[in-house]
């Protein structure tokens, strides 16, 4: 998870630079390279002041507003987002495995009610997977740099349904890139994330 330094938060570098024919190296060139390190450079410009600038960064996504909140939010999301992929990604351990199947009767149909609330979000979002206060894990949908930390959950994996993502790779065609992610899931850091 991205950390502050000096009270600036610093762009993560990533450990590939493409992520086969999924995410290719000219979209990780944009959505890195310039959509994310512009929101960590604008968040960096309003911290000084603002009274958040020794807060972790969830802690400023919890109590930031307006510009600051939109550009803290997203911060986290491409945070969560950039590291949980690989070129040599992790299979699903049995614990996740368990938890998947407890709530959503199977793998398969967890992929595809995530893949379907991704498809369907209108606009620009993210769509998540969380664990909520009781232990379960549950999918929701959020617009523009919202995220489920501020509705009280554990984000664990997330998909990035901004066009900027998958543009270049696969035009209009988000189902489809949607569908295409699961290949490159690190599940080891998915599920390194759940809180118990």
């Amino acid at each position: 998870m991205i950390t502050p330094t000096n009270k600036q938060f610093a762009l993560p570098q990533l450990p590939y630079e493409a992520l086969g024919t999924v995410i290719g190296k000219e979209t990780l060139g944009f959505h890195h390279g310039k959509h994310f390190k512009a929101y960590v450079d604008n968040l960096n410009k309003l911290l000084p002041g603002s009274g958040l600038e020794d807060l972790s960064l969830e802690e400023v996504v919890r109590k930031a507003t307006g510009g600051m909140f939109n550009n803290a939010g997203q911060v986290l999301n491409h945070s969560l987002y950039f590291e949980q992929f690989s070129n040599t990604p992790h299979t699903m351990g049995a614990k996740l495995t368990g938890l998947l199947e407890r709530d959503f009767g199977s793998v398969d149909t967890f992929k595809k009610e995530f893949e379907q609330k991704g498809t369907t979000l209108f606009g620009s979002g993210w769509v998540w997977l969380s664990a909520n206060s009781e232990g379960k894990l549950v999918i929701t949908q959020h617009k523009d740099a919202d995220n489920p930390v501020t509705a009280g959950l554990t984000p664990l994996l997330t998909f990035d349904v901004w066009e900027h993502a998958y543009y270049l790779d696969y035009q209009n065609r988000r189902a489809d890139h949607l569908a295409a992610l699961w290949q490159i899931v690190d599940w080891q850091v998915v599920e390194k994330r759940l809180p118990f």
